[in-house]
């Protein structure tokens, strides 16, 4: 049998194992690779049935990082079933199945793509408010403190910064946060709590990447220090496992504290860090959870370029 053929074959019988027993993204992706189309071109015959969905979209959606759940979405996947030659209601069916599954929505930890994507689209968005990556603050001090809603969700988060210009004139800070995958970043809210008050914003759904100016009411001089407090209220996605901060340039202590809902109390926690996106992870330290208050915390007294957090595991 000619190798082009036996590929073929296997591609086949692969696509008909996975359209039975899922999940979803397996299919999808199996099913794209057996048709051999780019995503562009999945893209254009998407348009060409009267429906938009952006090239990034089908990538997460083919590695499990996000689910069409928007009708304009599910449309697609219907429409997903006719380019591919798919069985009617093959996709559909295994979509249905996974909300039977909600903890199995998405993948344990972020993956290398999608943390590549959202830092070129933090760099995007920085740009279009005119604030560069060193917005003059040195990071002498960073008290974050998450919630887990009784649903597993990223209910919200609070930073308190302690910071220090090294320029003269600033009077802001960005504040970066990258909800979940499948959060919705435009129904998220920024509170300025102490010392700031909120500016501008601006968002990326398909990478759910929210940026948001904080202000001071002072323009600091070169060696001064400020201390400010802000919060977002997310609970926009599904299950969440894993809380991560990422560095640049060194920086001064963190403190990460994550704290559970009463009904969404999970069986283990650690911590991990990871020196770049492409970087195995290492680090791992597991975390007693604390019964009264039912959080855990982890404390870098001096913080390094690259990755830092605390994941859990649900029963």
């Amino acid at each position: 049998m000619p190798y082009a053929t036996q590929h073929a074959d296997v591609a086949t019988a692969e696509l008909d194992s996975v359209l039975r027993g899922g999940p979803f993204h397996v299919a999808l992706r199996a099913a794209i690779a057996a048709r051999g189309l780019p995503l562009q071109r999945v893209q254009h015959h998407l348009s060409r049935h009267g429906v938009k969905v952006g090239v990034t979209s089908l990538s997460y959606w083919q590695q499990g990082a996000r689910r069409p759940q928007r009708p304009e979405s599910l449309r697609a996947v219907r429409a997903l079933e006719e380019i591919l030659d798919l069985p009617e209601e093959s996709l559909i069916r295994l979509l249905a199945e996974s909300d039977e599954h909600p903890a199995e929505q998405r993948p344990t930890g972020r993956s290398y793509r999608s943390l590549v994507e959202a830092s070129g689209v933090l760099e995007r968005l920085l740009a279009e408010l005119d604030c560069p990556l060193d917005g003059g603050l040195h990071s002498l001090g960073h008290h974050e403190r998450i919630r887990i809603g009784p649903r597993r969700e990223l209910a919200g988060r609070e930073s308190h910064h302690i910071v220090r210009a090294h320029r003269d004139g600033v009077d802001r800070f960005v504040a970066v946060h990258h909800g979940d995958p499948g959060a919705a970043p435009e129904r998220m809210t920024v509170h300025a709590l102490d010392n700031c008050r909120t500016g501008r914003t601006r968002w990326h759904h398909d990478t759910g990447v929210l940026v948001a100016e904080l202000l001071f009411d002072t323009r600091l001089r070169a060696g001064d220090t400020f201390l400010f407090r802000y919060g977002v209220e997310d609970g926009t996605a599904g299950v969440s496992r894993e809380y991560v901060r990422g560095f640049g340039p060194a920086g001064g202590q963190y403190v990460l504290q994550v704290r559970f809902d009463a009904g969404a109390v999970p069986v283990r926690c650690h911590r991990f860090t990871q020196h770049s996106a492409a970087a195995p992870r290492g680090g791992r330290e597991e975390l007693t959870l604390s019964g009264r208050h039912r959080s855990v915390h982890l404390v870098e007294p001096r913080v390094r370029s690259g990755y830092v957090g605390i994941g859990w595991d649900w029963e």
